[in-house]
């Protein structure tokens, strides 16, 4: 199978890594030659720490046999059975990319965006194949972080979305069917509401933002990197989910109220976080702990490995992503 990739930044270089460990050929499409050897340059790093972390057994130069950059998009994208988007979240610039790719791919292939915030809706609604466009949103980055949402337009074709979900599963991610465009879709919706009161809580001085992200990544990130809230619920009380509701759902409602509406971020309270962001991590050491996050992210994907393949016999009849190795080992 033939992927297109359209960007090479920090999604488009991570599909691209995704999609060719999988044994898919790929061709990116980068801005410039200069951001084309600066992805295979990447893919190389990232193929060696996916390699230490046994999340991949092929090498980089392998690997990078099956990726190939160009500048020129009409050849990235021929010849493609699926074609990824991943340019910056601007209406008329999708609107035109997305023009082309009607163009340039071929008839048949699908067309999926990595927009976060976009309904297909806003960008495809012009064009004559648009019943192939659809949203395929993943979490950053793709390569390590495997949930994809899957977002139809109104008008998608059934078929587009049983393909995308086909190869999604194919290649190791999980998909999950949003059956309806709304406004940030699944992920950011959960995101957004633990991002409102975290910034509530740094504006009314109830903690720092550092104590916020413990909270987070020492607290509930730590249940939340195996089971979501619905069986964290199921597992925290005696009777199961039910019991859960009745037993917490009044003082949680009660918190949901105090919180009340989601408050602007003010460009004061920005500032004041940016201060402490900077303090912690000065900006110049940013890809350097970008590296590490993915590197901790390759340990805890490793880790979940095992624990999926210990798991396999009592869920995998109930849930397939529970079942063994990862698919591209």
């Amino acid at each position: 199978m033939k992927i297109g990739v359209v960007g090479g930044g920090l999604i488009g270089r991570s599909w691209a890594v995704a999609f060719a460990r999988a044994g898919c050929q790929v061709a990116v499409h980068c801005r410039s030659s200069s951001q084309a050897q600066e992805l295979r340059a990447w893919v190389t790093n990232t193929c060696n720490d996916l390699r230490k972390y046994g999340l991949q057994e092929e090498g980089a130069e392998a690997l990078l046999g099956r990726v190939e950059c160009v500048t020129d998009l009409e050849r990235a994208v021929a010849g493609a059975d699926f074609v990824q988007e991943n340019l910056p979240e601007d209406t008329a610039l999708k609107r035109e990319i997305f023009g082309l790719l009607e163009r340039h791919a071929p008839a048949d292939a699908t067309l999926a965006s990595s927009t976060s915030a976009l309904p297909a809706s806003a960008f495809a609604s012009e064009l004559a194949s648009r019943h192939r466009c659809l949203v395929a949103h993943p979490v950053n980055p793709p390569h390590l972080v495997p949930l994809v949402e899957i977002v139809p337009a109104p008008w998608t074709d059934p078929v587009h979305m049983q393909r995308t979900q086909a190869l999604m599963q194919g290649i190791g991610q999980v998909p999950i069917i949003v059956t309806q465009e709304i406004p940030g879709f699944v992920l950011n919706r959960l995101q957004a509401a633990l991002l409102a009161e975290a910034w509530r809580l740094v504006e009314d001085g109830v903690a720092s933002a550092d104590d916020v992200d413990k909270a987070v990544r020492d607290g509930l990130g730590l249940r939340w990197a195996f089971i979501g809230p619905f069986e964290n619920g199921d597992l925290n009380a005696p009777d199961g989910i039910g019991d859960y509701a009745r037993r917490y759902g009044g003082m949680l409602r009660g918190l949901c109220e105090s919180m009340g509406a989601p408050r602007v971020w003010g460009e004061a309270l920005i500032a004041r976080v940016e201060r402490e962001r900077r303090a912690l991590l000065p900006l110049v050491r940013q890809p350097e702990r970008m590296r590490w996050r993915d590197t901790r992210l390759m340990a805890l994907r490793a880790l979940k490995g095992d624990y999926r393949g210990e798991s396999a016999t009592a869920a995998a009849s109930q849930d397939p992503t529970h079942a063994g190795a990862m698919p591209w080992k």
